[in-house]
């Protein structure tokens, strides 16, 4: 399963009043573990940069004044993106900007959605924390996740933070850290640890009903918000093994 998560950077709001990409970063996932790779560009948007808008994301025209424009890009990050599912925050935003950007051009590429699926985070979140903050700053307080190094929006960094954020809201992230192969080494060189055979059976504490209409009510909002695609609810309505 291969997941684009994408975040773009722009020159205003909206794109009917000629407001243009300016940054895209993408980071790739496949079967739920980050990769190294990454789609990442700045644009020339030919046009002012708002000044609330550069609040926000701290890019200025001038930065921007040599940097290659959509057009230049376009064929890269279509190949980069073809065939996944796209995980976005307000998805409705960076689409609509893409497939703006797409009509500005020659050749008929159409819009993002005959190209790929589209898993709005915003909307999951919704479901999820209903009534509560749900930008991306809360869900990393409410998820855990050190987004320290965000002192301004940034399409790259915002999309790696994103995707801790989509993991952890959808099962748990599934990575393998650095500190972690470290420490499977150490286990490694010390050998195996045998457990005592005399050693007391462990306790089995088995969820009661409240705990699986809950488990059950998560997993159909997960199913929902991702089209039928949750592995655990498949997992826990496949029929028993026969022993």
């Amino acid at each position: 399963m291969r997941q684009i998560v994408l975040d773009t950077e722009t020159t205003g709001l909206e794109p009917a009043q000629g407001h243009r990409i300016i940054e895209i970063g993408c980071v790739e996932l496949i079967n739920r573990r980050p990769t190294e790779n990454r789609f990442h560009q700045y644009l020339q948007p030919d046009r002012d940069i708002d000044p609330g808008a550069v609040e926000v994301h701290g890019i200025t025209t001038e930065f921007l004044a040599d940097k290659p424009r959509f057009a230049d890009v376009a064929a890269d990050l279509m190949d980069f993106i073809k065939g996944a599912e796209l995980i976005i925050h307000n998805a409705p935003f960076d689409v609509g900007f893409l497939n703006h950007e797409l009509a500005r051009l020659d050749g008929g590429w159409g819009k993002i959605a005959d190209h790929c699926s589209v898993i709005d985070t915003l909307a999951l979140a919704r479901q999820l924390h209903s009534g509560q903050k749900n930008n991306l700053d809360a869900l990393c307080r409410r998820y855990g996740i050190d987004n320290s190094q965000r002192q301004l929006h940034g399409a790259l960094l915002d999309a790696e933070i994103l995707a801790d954020v989509y993991l952890a809201m959808t099962g748990g992230q599934a990575t393998l850290s650095l500190d972690g192969i470290a420490g499977a080494t150490r286990q490694q060189n010390i050998g195996v640890r045998r457990l005592d055979s005399a050693r007391k059976p462990l306790r089995i504490i088995v969820a009661d009903d409240a705990e699986l209409q809950a488990h059950a009510a998560r997993l159909a909002g997960i199913d929902k918000a991702s089209g039928g695609k949750c592995l655990w609810k498949g997992l826990d309505e496949a029929p028993a093994v026969p022993e």
